[in-house]
């Protein structure tokens, strides 16, 4: 991964390729995104919009010709991030901008994409229709699975795109790390933190959402995408301040990606330790540190 990310700076033809050939692709847009988040925490906004600008031709093609969007989502969602990061070198900043990323793509998909989700909603519907007959040739009692609403699956597609707008610009982020500052993402990463006011903040309007019904809580998961990542990173934290547990990490990301516990779980912690501290507690009682970054290659 490190050598793709040479070959992306080594030149704005490099970079052309790599952000264009995966922008029409579900499965590789997610290079795409990530490289242009590169160029744009590296060069800056102007070279980081041009790349954006001709990787939109062939994600807008796709969307027009087979009704698929999420390319062109990423794609923009990403960019936006990437250009929070630049301008104000705040990792919580630009990751709190996936809850107005993910609440727009929602909204886009709420109101023009009726094709897209009258697919989604078929597929459900067989998919939820198939483990009822499965359950029912078993002898289990008769299910019948409740269906997700038009609303509901567009509030799943801008949290989907809040994530993967996330996760494709902690992958540039490691990315321009690994070349020009090497350590720096990881030392970054465990200092992700919200303050007490923001953390409240989002759990109150998430909370509000999932009240209004079943169908807006997927609307309300986005709001807790920010959490989600400051938990992770107080997880990352402890583990460095131990200074062992890779496979505490492993197990536990397979236990997050798999119980809907564990994500609450990571939630909370990430509140708590908003009010509490906890890593000024670790490195207190152990000397270490976890939140000195170097920003000193964030910018040409």
């Amino acid at each position: 991964m490190k050598g793709l990310a040479n070959f992306i700076m080594r030149g704005r033809l490099q970079a052309l390729v790599v952000a264009v050939a995966g922008a029409g692709s579900l499965l590789f847009c997610w290079i795409s995104a990530a490289a242009i988040a590169l160029v744009t925490l590296r060069r800056g906004a102007g070279q980081g919009g041009w790349l954006l600008l001709w990787a939109v031709l062939p994600a807008g093609a796709l969307m027009l010709a087979f009704g698929d969007s999420g390319p062109l989502a990423l794609l923009l969602g990403t960019g936006a991030l990437a250009l929070v990061l630049r301008l104000t070198v705040s990792l919580p900043l630009a990751i709190l901008a996936s809850v107005p990323v993910g609440l727009v793509t929602g909204w886009a998909v709420a109101v023009f994409g009726g094709p897209v989700l009258e697919q989604m909603l078929v597929f459900f519907d067989q998919f939820l229709g198939s483990l009822e007959q499965q359950m029912a040739a078993e002898g289990a009692a008769v299910v019948t699975l409740a269906r997700p609403t038009a609303l509901q699956v567009a509030g799943m597609l801008g949290a989907a795109n809040a994530i993967f707008s996330v996760l494709c610009l902690l992958l540039a982020r490691w990315w321009q790390a690994a070349l020009y500052n090497p350590g720096g993402f990881g030392s970054e990463f465990r200092a992700l933190y919200y303050p007490p006011a923001v953390s409240s903040l989002l759990v109150v309007v998430a909370l509000g959402l999932a009240f209004l019904g079943l169908e807006y809580r997927s609307w309300a998961a986005i709001c807790l995408v920010p959490l989600t990542a400051a938990g992770l990173a107080l997880l990352h934290a402890r583990v460095a301040i131990r200074g062992r547990g890779t496979g505490l990490l492993a197990g536990f990301y397979i236990a997050w990606v798999l119980f809907d516990l564990a994500k609450i779980m990571v939630v909370i912690a990430a509140v708590a330790d908003s009010w509490l501290g906890f890593r000024q507690r670790w490195q207190a009682s152990t000397g270490g540190n976890v939140s000195r970054r170097d920003d000193s290659d964030d910018r040409d």
